[in-house]
């Protein structure tokens, strides 16, 4: 069965749930730098899904894709930094990293399949 909406894409169901909880977690931290820029990079994986689905190629879709999985690994590398920095706890850092994993693997299956 063909997804209708992108909203049907499990990778962007993860995605949103994902955004949801950083946001959750970052909301009161006052490095506003730190803050915006992990919010934006967990935003981008599932806005970018979302974009490019509504594209009309299967060539677009694939090059948001690529984007959103890139998001993904932004995400990695500033949540190494917030546990590092003591922003986050090591259990948050597990949970957010296996899931960014999680999504960063169905995206690229998605990339392959187009």
């Amino acid at each position: 069965m063909k997804d209708e909406r992108f909203e049907d894409i499990v990778a962007w169901q993860k995605a949103k749930t994902l955004a949801i909880t950083v946001y959750n977690l970052f909301q009161n931290c006052k490095d506003f730098g730190f803050r915006d820029q992990i919010l934006r990079a967990t935003v981008s994986i599932m806005n970018n899904i979302a974009e490019g689905f509504e594209r009309s190629t299967n060539n677009e879709f694939k090059h948001f894709l690529f984007i959103s999985k890139g998001s993904c690994g932004e995400l990695r590398s500033m949540l190494y930094l917030a546990k590092e920095t003591g922003k986050i706890t090591e259990s948050d850092f597990n949970d957010l990293y296996s899931s960014s994993m999680e999504i960063s693997k169905m995206l690229s299956g998605f990339i392959k399949k187009l």
